[in-house]
């Protein structure tokens, strides 16, 4: 049996007998899926993806998830610290109800209920980068994806990379109730501070 063998199976165990919380330190396995939770529990994960490539993954392979529920809540923070780790994310419920944050350098396709809310940090610093139910969407190797498909109420919120924490809902509502908010560094091609 390989390692990668284990590390499924060991998912699939830890399912049946608790519900997934806390921190995951996400890797490289080599399956279909380098994380995959299908369980009927409610879900509460921050996705540390790694900030490195594997020695064995190939270069035009993303990090993988999948995530199916029936009715429970999934709660899912996707903490990315370093750009160049792509990743594909696929949740699929019946019934339940989603919460999604991605980092606040995200740039892809995100595919989703026309009933999605997005607060207002996603809507001030990720929004500009996403394109939405785009079904002319070519699977790119070089950008995120996230499908979501549930029949519950979603919501997508951001995770800050540079401060490696959940948005502030406050101050991001402040920022975009009086459009003061500047656009992040990263967005620019250069940027001149005077000073």
């Amino acid at each position: 049996m390989s390692s990668s063998d284990h590390s499924t199976i060991s998912y699939e165990k830890q399912g049946l007998t608790h519900a997934p919380t806390g921190s995951h330190k996400v890797k490289y396995t080599g399956d279909n899926w380098d994380v995959y939770y299908d369980i009927a529990k409610p879900v509460d994960l921050s996705l540390i993806l790694p900030h490195y490539r594997a020695r064995s993954q190939p270069i035009e392979h993303r990090i993988s998830m999948f995530f199916g529920n029936v009715s429970q809540s999934m709660k899912l923070k996707v903490c990315r610290n370093y750009y160049h780790s792509k990743f594909e994310m696929e949740v699929r419920a019946s019934t339940s109800d989603i919460t999604i944050w991605l980092p606040s350098d995200f740039k892809g396709v995100i595919h989703c209920p026309k009933s999605t809310t997005f607060s207002a940090g996603f809507v001030n610093r990720i929004m500009s980068s996403v394109r939405l139910n785009d079904s002319d969407a070519k699977h790119l190797y070089d950008e995120d994806e996230v499908i979501v498909s549930t029949r519950g109420h979603v919501t997508f919120r951001m995770w800050d990379v540079q401060t490696s924490t959940p948005e502030c809902p406050q101050k991001e509502t402040l920022k975009r109730l009086f459009s003061c908010s500047r656009k992040a560094p990263e967005n620019w091609d250069f940027l001149l501070e005077d000073n």
